[in-house]
């Protein structure tokens, strides 16, 4: 079991603009089912860890649909509007605790940290991020989200190229 940072990223370090939006991401052109994509990676993960930020977007984005079938936790400073039927959990604090119940949810499979950067940046805090998977996008934003706001070291492990994006796999090395 592991818990993967998975996200996609411009050039220039940003994860969302600095109006939260991902429009940027969506237009650019990726193999679905190629090296280091989104389809494979989802089927390994057993819950999920989102910002609300993030989570807001993709309400927007999927008109209020959850498309996710694993537990997730929302981590929100204000309340958040939750769909019916799906299985999201509201969080705050420490992430710590947070992971230890996703650990028990995730029926063995691994954890996926989805947004945001700082997030994935409070569990590398934490010691609990095992790897950062960054998809680049040929496109520069100038300002918005970066990508981990945190000073980490990191191997990498694995690279790939899927039509325009240059793909990365990172082990985080702790202390």
């Amino acid at each position: 079991m592991a818990t993967h940072f998975y996200t996609a990223s411009s050039i220039d370090g940003f994860i969302a603009t600095d109006q939260h939006s991902l429009d940027w991401l969506l237009k650019q052109d990726i193999d679905e089912e190629g090296p280091m994509s989104y389809a494979g990676f989802e089927k390994t993960i057993g819950a999920l860890a989102m910002g609300a930020s993030t989570y807001e977007w993709v309400m927007r984005h999927e008109e209020g649909r959850w498309g996710y079938e694993q537990p997730t936790w929302v981590f929100a400073h204000r309340p958040l509007e939750l769909p019916a039927g799906a299985d999201i959990r509201a969080a705050q604090g420490d992430v710590a605790a947070v992971h230890s119940e996703m650990v028990a949810a995730a029926g063995g499979k691994d954890l996926w940290v989805v947004g945001g950067g700082d997030l994935a940046g409070q569990f590398a805090d934490a010691g609990l991020l095992d790897e950062v998977w960054v998809q680049y996008a040929p496109v520069t934003l100038g300002s918005g989200a970066p990508l981990l706001p945190r000073a980490l070291d990191l191997q990498l492990l694995e690279v790939a190229r899927n039509r325009n994006f240059m793909c990365g796999r990172y082990r985080v090395l702790h202390g």
